[in-house]
């Protein structure tokens, strides 16, 4: 069933959702919150952008051009309904395409940043997925890998243009050795924690095309109190 609801507590910015697809989460929020923004930033795109939950967010954020890429036809529906809803066609520009396709046919160097909440899990004969083929989409690489995501960044990032994206922590080595195959040099890195007893379980890792070598690891964030609630931290995300 669609609806229409507040995104976050951000006042006058709606998000349409649908609760037979994927919804965003809080890993888009993190992600929308990590990647840096300056005023070099003119052009953005968000590979795999759902109902464009990161591109809304960070509309409150930047001025920069928006390009939401969207392979699943639903959720490129909500997602132009939600930017039409909030009267960002302006700033905000989504596309019903494969990325893979897309970034073949785009010149390349065009873009200054490139974010991505991409499928998690590798695609298995053992892989439990999911019976809606939209969720599995959204939760594995049935149509876009790791390895992909980068290939493509490496294409069509401007040189020292920065890559973020959040991902599983038991992912990290992959993904740093797929960078740095990439000309894409790590350059910092956030762990998440459930709770301040609990092990990691999602990393932000932004890294920049032919950069420099220097990687930081910022202080980790936890996501819930011992009472479940969301940590300030995460409350202050929400703003």
């Amino acid at each position: 069933m669609k609806q229409i609801h507040n995104l976050l507590n951000y006042q006058n910015l709606k998000i349409i959702q649908d609760s037979e697809l994927f919804q965003f989460s809080l890993d888009s929020v993190l992600l929308a919150n990590f990647v840096t923004l300056n005023q070099k930033t003119k052009k953005i795109l968000d590979i795999g952008t759902g109902n464009a939950p990161i591109p809304l967010i960070l509309s409150k954020k930047t001025k920069a051009q928006i390009t939401g890429i969207e392979i699943q036809e639903k959720s490129y529906a909500l997602a132009k309904e939600s930017v039409e809803y909030n009267h960002l066609q302006n700033q905000i520009d989504i596309i019903f395409k494969d990325v893979k396709e897309y970034y073949k046919e785009e010149e390349s160097d065009q873009f200054d940043c490139i974010v991505c909440n991409p499928p998690f899990f590798r695609l298995k004969t053992t892989s439990r997925i999911n019976d809606k083929e939209e969720k599995t989409i959204a939760r594995h690489e049935k149509t876009l890998t790791l390895e992909e995501i980068f290939q493509i960044s490496k294409k069509l990032l401007k040189n020292n243009g920065r890559i973020a994206i959040v991902h599983r922590v038991e992912r990290l080595i992959d993904i740093i050795c797929i960078m740095k195959q990439n000309n894409i040099e790590p350059k910092k890195v956030q762990f998440v924690y459930p709770k301040k007893d609990k092990e990691a379980k999602i990393l932000s890792i932004e890294g920049t095309k032919n950069g420099n070598p220097g990687l930081k690891i910022l202080p980790p964030i936890y996501a819930h109190e011992e009472n479940g609630e969301y940590t300030k931290t995460i409350l202050s995300y929400f703003q």
